[in-house]
């Protein structure tokens, strides 16, 4: 069983955690703020902390560190009203685990802090190289959670589109990472990925590099090509012939959703481009 200590005063976050069938096997405990949430982690083990999502993002920040430095190991989850992408930046620096703003979905906050419980491996899945508002590259690990954090990281680095929008480009993205991890590091924790988010005037483009040999993209006959049933129907025989695991279709929808797609010679990089209005 794990503990999870959630600040501030808050009763429907508390309940729906605590009600929540992620959490079911968990304890979930609360405090009022800060202080007393530093008074407990020093006398109880917690594995995950959650900040007041009515405090600033600054606020919760330095309440993360502040536990992570009285609790080293802990995993912190910081609510906050908004975040700037400087902040999000910080927040990757400090080794927070993931940011939520509002408006916040308890569930989607219960099920993150199930994957924070149970992830052994977590402080090194995602390193900053390069840090800018406008520009940041990371090197990730191949882990499904951690594709899951690096969504919900990228969701609020770009928060200036509006909420359809970004959650369109965020499946695009997700999609397009987690090709990298399958086909390019065959979901090996020991490898990484390089992804570039980058912001001009005009444009947001997401650059993801794996370590594998690429592909012939001349040869993809397992993939759906439109979203016509006669397709459809000839991806799924190619790929049952091939062993390969149903799917083949998420490429079709990043198509749909995002404006252009570039690769590089081998394969095992690709831009995704979405064009501003």
């Amino acid at each position: 069983m794990g503990r999870l200590l959630v600040i501030g005063i808050d009763p429907a976050l508390v309940a729906a955690l605590r009600t929540s069938h992620h959490l079911k096997a968990h304890e979930v405990e609360s405090c009022t703020g800060p202080f007393e949430a530093t008074q407990l982690v020093c006398i109880r083990a917690f594995d995950v902390a959650i900040t007041d999502p009515s405090t600033s993002a600054g606020e919760g920040l330095t309440t993360s560190q502040e536990l992570r430095s009285a609790r080293p190991g802990l995993r912190t989850i910081v609510l906050a009203p908004a975040l700037s992408n400087g902040e999000v930046l910080d927040a990757l620096r400090h080794q927070v685990y993931a940011c939520f703003t509002r408006p916040v979905d308890y569930e989607d906050v219960a099920d993150m802090a199930r994957a924070a419980i149970e992830d052994p491996d977590w402080q090194s899945a995602i390193e900053i190289v390069s840090g800018l508002p406008h520009w940041v590259t990371l090197r990730v690990s191949c882990r499904l959670v951690t594709a899951d954090r690096l969504t919900r990281f990228m969701t609020e680095y770009r928060s200036e589109l509006p909420m359809g929008e970004r959650d369109l480009l965020m499946t695009a993205f997700r999609e397009l990472l987690l090709n990298a991890m399958e086909h390019g590091a065959g979901f090996d924790p020991e490898k990484v990925i390089e992804v570039t988010a980058a912001r001009t005037a005009r444009t947001i483009v997401f650059h993801f590099r794996d370590p594998g040999g690429g592909f012939d993209r001349a040869d993809l006959s397992h993939a759906a090509a439109t979203s016509e049933p006669g397709d459809v129907m000839s991806s799924v025989e190619e790929r049952a012939s091939a062993g390969l695991r149903p799917g083949g279709f998420g490429m079709l929808i990043v198509r749909h959703i995002v404006d252009e797609l570039v690769y590089n010679e081998s394969g095992n990089e690709v831009l995704m481009i979405k064009h501003l209005k």
